[in-house]
């Protein structure tokens, strides 16, 4: 009998209650968003408020600024995250169901898209109070890794976004069913890769520890873009890694790309969160090469 990890019984939802005829439930991925959010904004006021990390002394924004910021940040992800799942996985269904697009209550984000979002309206943000954008792109680059990881996790607690079939012992049996169709005799157990734990370590605990790092001990934001391009650089490398494991988006599959690659040509190809990578992977490290390490001036 093949090695696996049995999927924890562990409820999508923490609490739910019934008010007036309503259910109200709090859910783990709400909570995963929640904390990210909270923990982010106490990482900017604290490097904010230690001038010897920044150049010349001088932080690019008051800390106060940092709750207005995260609101459009919110914003940001939330439209983004839709139009980038809209656009990069299922252009043609919903070009077909136009008025599905604003439901995203019924799921669909893409986090390639979120990131465009948070670029825009910090950008926008930046522009409209005049403050150094690669600045605050460095700032928010280095709070943003504690929300993936909490938002992996609760990936996994939902049963969500789980990887290939293995044969590893670590291979975990997912109760979804779909997660459960590996093509093996019936009735037979599925084991997958949990690739939303390789995703919570890679993105969210080696790269925010590494951000972490380089901003508390090796003074980064005093070379401004350099925490921009290691986070890019280093989610693109570990999401493109990562996409080995992970079970491609449904509408990819078929008969003759059982791998579910969005670009392929002779049974080799990338999938489309790789495609998506690639141009993370190269601005990152522009950004982050592109000065020298006595070079502290402002962008």
């Amino acid at each position: 009998m093949q090695a696996m990890i049995q999927f924890p019984d562990i409820s999508p939802e923490i609490f739910s209650i019934s008010l007036f005829g309503m259910e109200f439930a709090l859910r783990w991925y709400a909570l995963a968003y929640i904390a990210g959010i909270v923990i982010a904004w106490r990482l900017a006021v604290t490097a904010l408020k230690a001038p010897q990390l920044w150049p010349g002394q001088k932080p690019p924004m008051q800390p106060a600024q940092v709750e207005d910021l995260l609101t459009w940040i919110i914003i940001g992800v939330i439209l983004g995250g839709r139009l980038g799942f809209v656009l990069f996985y299922q252009p043609g269904y919903y070009l077909s169901h136009p008025a599905e697009i604003l439901r995203i209550w019924q799921g669909g984000m893409a986090f390639h898209g979120g990131l465009i979002g948070v670029i825009v309206a910090s950008w926008a943000y930046a522009g409209r109070h005049g403050i150094a954008k690669i600045q605050m792109a460095d700032l928010v680059a280095y709070t943003v890794p504690a929300g993936l990881l909490l938002g992996r996790l609760a990936n996994f607690i939902n049963a969500e976004l789980w990887g290939r079939p293995t044969d590893l012992p670590w291979g975990v049996a997912f109760p979804t069913q779909g997660a459960q169709a590996c093509g093996q005799a019936l009735g037979e157990i599925c084991a997958r890769h949990p690739s939303q734990l390789y995703e919570a370590a890679l993105e969210g605990l080696i790269l925010g520890g590494l951000l972490l790092w380089l901003t508390w001990r090796r003074h980064s934001l005093k070379r401004p873009g350099l925490n921009l391009g290691v986070f890019l650089a280093g989610y693109g490398m570990a999401r493109f890694l990562v996409e080995f494991f992970r079970q491609p988006d449904a509408q990819f599959v078929s008969p003759g790309n059982p791998l579910g690659l969005a670009w392929h040509l002779g049974g080799y190809g990338l999938t489309m969160g790789q495609m998506l990578s690639l141009p993370m992977i190269a601005l990152g490290l522009y950004f982050a090469l592109r000065h020298k390490p006595n070079e502290e001036q402002a962008a």
